[in-house]
């Protein structure tokens, strides 16, 4: 394989596999955050997307205007680094999901081809899974919530971090931390409540498996518990979704569970428009400078002179 060492702008790739309703959204999650996490870096951002499914004709127009094929790595472009998004599991089986034979085909690729690619979420279970046979467990109720995470290895990628922060976890399924630790995985950290937030593995490049979501803006989690609602007012779902876990004031959670009074005794979607607009207010953003260090760390790896393919990535879609 012939090979060429990093320098001048680095080049990061977003697969982005979110739901129609979350692609534009996660895309300036990611992009925001790489640019504080590296401002003087020269970054190029190459946004791509696996192909089927079926789209809205936003989401259509976004991966048009926004993304390349997923294929266009297999032709030859190449990144320093990659990002491969979660998304929402339709099935209990992971195997059993559409993405899956373009997941696995996309994982061997990272690992010859990316100095270092980041997991996140969903796209973390399916990776050790794939990698290592290790499967995803359901969780009695979906994990929502900033928990409090700890250091629990030195290693670059934790550098500057301080012993504990907070981050977001939004998900309905668990990794067993014994069968990451057999298999060869280190716990970069892990949080009493919510379980191993992140972990890495060298292959033939470096790998970090996030659980949690680092990325996510102040909002993220009230636009996913207030759709939540939506589904149980519209009978998509029986249960009513918890509220977050630490993430709001004592005066906003008070105001949500007013309104859950009011939507479990007369469920009607049209109830959604007295959600309480204000709710954001008592929002902070607690895991942002963690998250700028994580993501800082990460750069400066991939700007180290290190073993990469041949030619870089063309110079369209520039910072």
């Amino acid at each position: 394989m012939s090979r060429r060492l990093a320098r001048g702008p680095i080049t990061v790739g977003l697969v982005n596999n979110m739901p129609d309703a979350a692609l534009r959204t996660t895309e300036r999650q990611f992009r925001e955050l790489l640019v504080l996490a590296a401002p003087d870096a020269e970054l190029r951002l190459r946004v791509f997307a696996l192909p089927g499914g079926r789209r809205s004709a936003s989401a259509q127009s976004y991966l048009s205007e926004r993304c390349a094929p997923v294929d266009a790595l297999w032709s030859g472009e190449t990144v320093d680094g990659l990002i491969i998004t979660g998304t929402e599991p339709g099935h209990a089986a992971i195997e059993d999901e559409p993405s899956w034979p373009i997941l696995t085909r996309l994982f061997t690729w990272a690992e010859r081809h990316a100095a270092s690619t980041i997991l996140s979420c969903h796209a973390a279970h399916a990776a050790v899974q794939f990698l290592d046979g290790i499967r995803r467990h359901p969780l009695p109720r979906k994990r929502s919530g900033i928990f409090l995470c700890e250091k629990a290895a030195d290693h670059l990628l934790v550098a500057g971090l301080p012993a504990s922060w907070r981050t977001p976890h939004s998900r309905a399924n668990d990794l067993p931390e014994a069968a990451l630790a057999r298999a060869g995985y280190v716990i970069l950290s892990r949080s009493a409540d919510a379980g191993v937030d992140m972990f890495a593995k060298e292959r033939d490049g470096l790998m970090l498996f996030i659980q949690g979501h680092p990325e996510y803006d102040r909002g993220a989690l009230l636009r996913e518990y207030r759709r939540d609602i939506w589904r149980f007012l519209a009978g998509e779902r029986d249960d009513y979704p918890d509220l977050p876990t630490g993430y709001l004031d004592t005066a906003t959670a008070a105001d949500l569970a007013r309104f859950r009074e009011r939507a479990t005794a007369h469920r009607d979607p049209a109830l959604l428009a007295q959600f309480p607009a204000e709710a954001e207010r008592g929002i902070a953003h607690s895991w942002r400078l963690p998250a700028i260090q994580l993501y800082a760390n990460w750069l400066s790896f991939l700007g180290q002179p290190q073993s990469r393919e041949t030619e870089p990535a063309p110079a369209d879609r520039a910072w």
